[in-house]
């Protein structure tokens, strides 16, 4: 079970409470009615997909409801830090010198076998 870290309730707590918002730090330029149909598609609908290090959006559903942003490894699917919503980007360079402890870990269910029981 992945744990995640919530800035405002400041606990670890289950996946299964949180959904992911999508991209963090997406900006509109200009006015809605300054943009051309396609350029509105594509703020609304294209986003990236890298592998590596990635900002997101997430939102606590199932506990305070808030929106938080979050640094997250899609490679390892760790997440680096996480940070309230409206904070600026934590400085990347910054994080991995610190050598942070990821607030998120995966435990391991135990299985039991058949033998144990």
């Amino acid at each position: 079970m992945l744990l995640i870290k919530c800035p405002y309730c400041e606990e670890e707590r289950p996946e299964l409470e949180f959904r992911h918002a999508g991209e963090a730090h997406l900006v509109r330029e200009g006015k809605i009615i300054d943009q051309s149909d396609e350029d509105f598609a594509a703020f609304l609908y294209l986003r990236q997909n890298p592998k590596g290090l990635v900002y997101e959006r997430w939102r606590h559903i199932h506990g305070c409801g808030r929106f938080f942003n979050a640094i997250r490894d899609t490679v390892s699917d760790k997440f680096l830090t996480v940070y309230k919503a409206g904070e600026p980007r934590p400085d990347l360079t910054a994080i991995k010198a610190e050598g942070a402890a990821a607030p998120t870990t995966r435990k391991r269910r135990s299985r039991t076998t058949k033998s144990e029981l």
